[in-house]
C-alpha cells in the first residue's frame, strides 16, 4: 500500500476539499501504488497515457514481472518489450520507454533522474508525465496536466476553448500550478487524477458526489456538458492496404518487421502487396515464391487517431519457394501454435486467429 502522509490542510480550497475526499474515496491499491519507486511510477504513467486504468493493470503486472527494474528493460530486445505491449496500442510509447531506459542505464547508472528537466527530456516523457513521476514517487512539487486534470480544471473554472490551443493550454497550466499544494503533493496528484477518472468523467459525470461541486463554475451555471470544449471535428481520411497472409507447407505464416517509425513501428505484420500489382506476380518477383490461388477476405478496419486503415487480407498457400529467400533479419515464419515472443499489432493478432480457424 502507498504511504500518504497525514494530511495538513492547504490554504487552497480546491486542494483542501480534494484531499479530504481522497482520504476516504481515493484509489490507494493500484499496482503501481505499491512500492511507488520512480521506475514503477514511470512505467505506469506511460501506459496510462490515453488508456484506462482497467485496461492497463494486467499489462502493467506482466510487464513488471518481466522487467523489474530499468536495467532489465534497457538490455532486453525490443521484440520482448513490444510483445508485452501487444494489444495496448500507441506502440511508440513502448519504443520510447525502451529507448529511455537505455539512456538511463548508460548515462545515469540505471537510476531514474529526479531532476525535472533531465527527466522531462527523456523520450516519451515530457512536462506532465515528468511532474507525475516526481510527485507520486518522491513528493516533489510539480503540477500535472493529463486528460483527467484538464477536464476537472476546465469545468471548475469554465475554461473555454479546445485545450489543444496554446492559449488554452497555458491557462490550464497556470491553474494546475496554482492549485498544486506545497505539502501532500503525492496525495493531491493522485486525487485529482482519481476525481477525473471516477466522478468528473467525460460522459455522465457524478456531480452529486463531487467534492468540488461548490467551487465548480460549470456546475453552478448548469453547463458541465459544455466542458471541456471538444476538439474541432473533422472527417478521418481512409487509407487502404492489401496484406498477404502467406502460409507455407507446415502452416506457418510469413511476417515482416515494420520500419522503426510510422504505424506499428518495430512490430511484425504481414507483407503489403501494392494495390497496382497482381498478387501472384508480386509474390514471384518480390518473394521468389509461387503460390496457389489467392482468396480475398472482407476488409478489416482499424482506426488510428488521424485516419482509418482498411486492411484487405489476401490469403495464399506457398506452392514452391526458393530456399534462400525470406531468411534472415526482417522476416519470420510465424507458428501460431508455438508463437514467438514478438510484438504484434491488434489487427494482425485478429487476422492470425481468423486464419487459424480458417485452416482448421
Amino acid at each position: 500500500m502507498p504511504c500518504y502522509p497525514a494530511l495538513a490542510m492547504p490554504t487552497d480550497t480546491l486542494s483542501n476539499n480534494l484531499l479530504t475526499w481522497f482520504a476516504s474515496h481515493g484509489r490507494k491499491d493500484l499496482p503501481w501504488q505499491i512500492n511507488p519507486t520512480s521506475y514503477r511510477v514511470w512505467v505506469s504513467e506511460i501506459m496510462l497515457q490515453q488508456t484506462q486504468v482497467a485496461t492497463v493493470i494486467p499489462y502493467y503486472q506482466k510487464f513488471m514481472a518481466r522487467f523489474a527494474d530499468v536495467r532489465e528493460l534497457a538490455v532486453a530486445p525490443l521484440d520482448d518489450v513490444l510483445h508485452l505491449w501487444s494489444g495496448l496500442g500507441y506502440y511508440a510509447r513502448g519504443r520510447n520507454l525502451h529507448r529511455a531506459a537505455g539512456i538511463v542505464r548508460e548515462h545515469y547508472r540505471g537510476q531514474v533522474p529526479h531532476d525535472f528537466e533531465t527527466l522531462a527530456e527523456l523520450p516519451g516523457i515530457g512536462r506532465s508525465t515528468a511532474g507525475a513521476i516526481l510527485a507520486l514517487s518522491t513528493g516533489q512539487r510539480y503540477p500535472i496536466l493529463d486528460g483527467n486534470v484538464k477536464r476537472v480544471l476546465s469545468r471548475v473554472h469554465a475554461v473555454e476553448g479546445w485545450y489543444g490551443l496554446s492559449e488554452v493550454s497555458t491557462r490550464l497550466w497556470e491553474l494546475a500550478e496554482g492549485h498544486t499544494p506545497k505539502i501532500d503533493v503525492a496525495a493531491y496528484t493522485q486525487a485529482i487524477m482519481d476525481l477525473g477518472a471516477t466522478l468528473c468523467t467525460r460522459r455522465q459525470p457524478d456531480c452529486a458526489h463531487c467534492p468540488l461541486q461548490a467551487q465548480c463554475t460549470a456546475f453552478r451555471e448548469g453547463s458541465v456538458a459544455d466542458y471541456p470544449t471538444p476538439k474541432p471535428r473533422r472527417v478521418l481520411p481512409v487509407r487502404e492496404s492489401r496484406v498477404l497472409l502467406l502460409r507455407n507447407s507446415t502452416g506457418e505464416v510469413l511476417l515482416q518487421r515494420r520500419p522503426p517509425v510510422g504505424i506499428w513501428g518495430g512490430l511484425w505484420s504481414f507483407p503489403e502487396v501494392p494495390v497496382d500489382q497482381e498478387p501472384q506476380h508480386w509474390c514471384l518477383t518480390q518473394l521468389r515464391c509461387r503460390v496457389r490461388r489467392i482468396d480475398e477476405w472482407p476488409k478489416l478496419r482499424h482506426t488510428f487517431s488521424h485516419f482509418h486503415l482498411d486492411l484487405r487480407p489476401l490469403v495464399a498457400q506457398v506452392k514452391t519457394l526458393e530456399n534462400a529467400v525470406l531468411e534472415g533479419e526482417g522476416w519470420v515464419w510465424y507458428n501460431s501454435a508455438q508463437p514467438d515472443r514478438i510484438g504484434l499489432a491488434a489487427p494482425v493478432t485478429r487476422l492470425l486467429a481468423r486464419l487459424q480457424d480458417y485452416t482448421d
